[in-house]
């Protein structure tokens, strides 16, 4: 069995300072204070990396963002927030060498538990092996750190006792001295034009599901723009929310211009439905909290929105009447039949939002219920922050939202779907519901899958409340498919 053992920072990542970790792990498990702290003793963390002193800087990142919290909450950040920015900073070329070996091992100088999971179900590694977070006993984290570079090593040197690593990735100028145990040593730039074993590359499992309301990595430049620009956001939001809620549907679309906002229309909206007809059932994908508002924008009429599970606060908030279910499914079949008698209806099948380029699984309830059905495809672009959540405060979904600079959003109309299309020609409530998503999704350039709304929340706040004996990881690879 062939061995690579790989340093984490700077190699498998493409940028050596973690610095950016600490501080969206200060962000998302502590507060804006935390956030402002660290970053005001970046510079001090800098001249000390200058002088030659990497552990002590690194020492100090580790205890400003960790220092009082609950190690809970750093489990929670580091499996719902974390993977997807080290998703996005992941170098290629050096994953496809590591992922060619059969025995993968990663070498990290932040703490394990921040990149364990990550490591372990999107870059397939075997074992991670890290400094561990000091923990009092009420489960609160000290700040400080149990292991160095030094222990590290020599932890690596105890897995290959009987044989040695075949491949060693790092830096040249790598603190950690595992490289003299491997037999072949690489250093970034890496090039995969190299034997790989004749091993089947693999890919790194998608990160479907994160949460967190940062949209970028926050840099040191990344983190003051956001401090700064907090202050006005908060202005801001209030002004476009109080504006929506006092200007008449019509007007609206004409004013999100005048700050900042902008709506990107494609298709054919379809017109009114008379008084004698049912409603037509606007169908969308689910990716933020305001889809059924900017959908009755762009149509200048209020649409009355099915909501699962909205806050109350959001529905006080809602320029447009809110229907919400039971989720049970004869009451909530008779809601929306009884709604659709009087208009048209907007419903998001998926349940829930979903912020990554896939649409989850389809409920097949609205198929049912009526044959005027027209898909709607949205999308939306943010700067700063994200309008969804998962762990925190979702009445505060709308709020951040609006807090971007120049929030956009891309409305796409599709036909009406064609009665051989749905239950009046025969085909079963769940074949219309796949077909919806298929098309909604070959549009957006999306990937369907069969995730549900409880696969969501249990990997992101792991509050479902169902034990299963299958990884997340297990569940991509049997999931994750095109329709």
């Amino acid at each position: 069995m062939e061995s690579v053992v790989s340093e984490f920072e700077g190699t498998l990542l493409k940028d050596p300072d973690p610095f950016s970790y600490f501080m969206l792990l200060a962000f998302e498990a502590s507060g804006l204070i935390r956030f402002a702290l660290l970053l005001l003793f970046w510079p001090v963390i800098q001249l000390l990396e200058m002088l030659g002193f990497d552990d002590v800087g690194l020492k100090l990142m580790v205890f400003f963002a960790t220092v009082g919290l609950r190690v809970s909450e750093i489990e929670s950040v580091s499996r719902a927030v974390l993977p997807k920015f080290y998703m996005d900073d992941v170098d290629m070329e050096a994953w496809k060498v590591f992922s060619s070996y059969d025995r993968r091992v990663v070498v990290t100088k932040t703490p394990k538990v921040m990149v364990e999971r990550f490591v372990k179900e999107h870059l397939r590694a075997d074992e991670v092996i890290g400094s561990k977070l000091v923990v009092n006993r009420f489960g609160f984290a000290t700040g400080f750190v149990k292991g160095d570079a030094n222990s590290i090593s020599r932890r690596v040197a105890k897995l290959f006792v009987d044989d040695e690593p075949n491949l060693g990735l790092g830096r040249t100028t790598s603190n950690f001295q595992f490289f003299s145990l491997c037999k072949e040593k690489m250093h970034p730039p890496f090039s995969t034009n190299h034997n790989l074993h004749d091993h089947p590359l693999l890919r790194p499992l998608p990160v479907i599901f994160h949460d967190g309301r940062l949209v970028k990595r926050p840099t040191p430049s990344t983190s003051l723009l956001i401090l700064l620009w907090l202050p006005l956001g908060i202005l801001l939001a209030t002004i476009r929310i109080i504006v929506g809620l006092i200007l008449p549907m019509r007007a609206i679309p004409y004013m999100s211009h005048l700050f900042g906002g902008k709506i990107i229309v494609k298709g054919k909206p379809p017109p009114p439905v008379s008084r004698n007809s049912s409603g037509v059932l606007f169908v969308c994908n689910h990716r933020t909290l305001m889809d059924p508002v900017i959908l009755s924008n762009v149509l200048m009429r209020k649409i009355p929105a099915v909501t699962y599970s909205i806050s109350r606060f959001s529905e006080i908030l809602s320029p447009i009447p809110t229907i919400r279910l039971t989720r049970k499914r004869e009451v909530d079949a008779e809601k929306i039949k009884h709604e659709l008698t009087k208009g048209d209806l907007v419903v998001c099948p998926e349940g829930t939002t979903c912020r990554e380029p896939f649409l989850l699984r389809f409920s097949a309830l609205f198929a049912q219920l009526t044959d005027r059905i027209v898909p709607v495809a949205m999308n939306y672009r943010v700067g700063l922050f994200h309008a969804t959540t998962a762990r925190g405060w979702k009445a505060l979904d709308p709020i951040f939202f609006f807090m971007n600079p120049r929030p956009i959003y891309e409305v796409t109309f599709l036909n009406q779907l064609p009665l051989e299309a749905t239950c009046s020609s025969g085909k079963s409530p769940e074949d219309v519901a796949n077909y919806v998503q298929r098309i909604l999704a070959d549009t957006l350039g999306f990937e369907c899958t069969n995730f549900t709304r409880k696969d969501k929340y249990r990997v992101l706040a792991g509050n479902d409340g169902t034990v299963s004996s299958t990884s997340f990881a297990d569940r991509v690879k049997k999931v994750v498919r095109t329709l």
